[in-house]
């Protein structure tokens, strides 16, 4: 029988591949609304419900629609996109974590961003600190002569983002259990999911219930180094003491860390007692 070991098997297990999404995972705003600011539109996000609603397009991918299809969308260009990018405001030490990941516990991690927003906009929010080539986002074709945005060529959004994983995970040789994840939302579960069946860590951060009940773990806060506790503990072993001291070696003190399982329960009457 022939036994397949990737490359990071045979390396002794130590490489890694990790995968953010963007819009409010590494970021505060949805490129979106942010995209609407500079346009002078209003109503985004009531036509992103309209959209999700009847389920014309994958979750995620409701913005892409909007570009190629909605009147007051259309006007947008690739300018735009990139002006977008550089009023996102970013969560707080992402060049830190990329710069940890490199080597955490004798443990490395390609990092890698997967988004249904513009890749024009990650592109330039991330500008300086994420390799162009490690961004993944929707992906336009524009008309040559007026700019105008003419077709789509990808989405990252639903299951656009498993082909674009196991497209990653395939590229870098790493196992299925040597997979993580991290995102926000609704857009996130199908991706969560497929990590999950094969074994890896999917990281929640935020409190939407679509993704907490599907996620592993789940850390909150405003500082991108959050990630780094559900993946320390995990992946690492390490324990508390051990985190908290990593931490201080970077000139940070923990002044919060909950630990908290919740679980949320609705209760109606039964048919007999009605």
């Amino acid at each position: 029988m022939e036994v397949y070991m990737s490359t990071n098997q045979l390396n002794g297990n130590r490489e890694y591949l990790l995968i953010s999404d963007f819009d409010q995972t590494l970021s505060f705003r949805d490129s979106g609304v942010v995209l609407s600011e500079i346009l002078g539109v209003s109503g985004f996000h009531e036509r992103i419900a309209g959209l999700a609603d009847i389920h014309l397009v994958q979750q995620g991918g409701e913005l892409a629609y909007l570009l190629l299809h909605d009147p007051e969308y259309r006007r947008v260009r690739k300018e735009h996109l990139v002006e977008a990018g550089k009023r996102i405001r970013l969560k707080a030490n992402i060049p830190l974590l990329l710069e940890l990941l490199t080597d955490l516990g004798g443990n490395r991690f390609s990092f890698y961003v997967v988004s249904a927003a513009p890749e024009e906009v990650v592109k330039s929010a991330l500008a300086g600190i994420v390799a162009e080539d490690h961004i993944y986002g929707t992906r336009f074709r524009y008309a040559q002569e007026t700019g105008e945005i003419q077709s789509i060529v990808r989405v990252p959004a639903g299951y656009g983002k498993v082909a674009v994983l196991e497209q990653l995970r395939g590229d870098l040789s790493v196992g299925p259990d040597h997979l993580i994840y991290v995102g926000d939302g609704s857009s996130d579960v199908n991706v969560m999911l497929h990590v999950n069946r094969l074994g890896g860590l999917t990281v929640a951060v935020s409190d939407n219930k679509h993704v907490t009940q599907i996620a592993r773990r789940t850390v909150l806060g405003d500082d991108a180094l959050g990630v780094l506790v559900p993946i320390l503990e995990d992946i690492a072993g390490w324990d508390t003491t051990q985190i908290r001291t990593l931490f201080g070696s970077q000139g940070f003190v923990v002044q919060e860390w909950a630990k908290v399982r919740t679980d949320s329960l609705t209760l109606g009457l039964a048919a007999s007692a009605a």
